[in-house]
């Protein structure tokens, strides 16, 4: 789930906060964290919003109807034979 791996220092009562936040919320003090970049640096919502429509309106591409079919295909792109 989560790719990257973050090593912060922080004084004495930041930690008593966060960790304070982490008991009352039931959740590990990496999850308060997360929280508290998500509110500070929020994901841009109208881009993923345009690139979203940007798909939806892509002209369909012609899909084999079969997995025998879609198998063939990828075999003739790659150049060579699968079985």
């Amino acid at each position: 789930m989560y790719e990257r791996r973050l090593q912060i220092l922080l004084d004495d009562a930041r930690f008593r906060r966060v960790s304070a936040a982490a008991k009352e919320r039931k959740t590990s003090v990496a999850a308060v964290i997360r929280d508290a970049i998500d509110q500070a640096l929020p994901v841009d919502l109208e881009a993923k919003r345009k690139a979203w429509q940007e798909l939806l309106d892509m002209e369909p591409i012609p899909v084999p109807e079969t997995v025998e079919e879609l198998k063939r295909e990828l075999d003739e792109i790659r150049g060579g034979a699968h079985n």
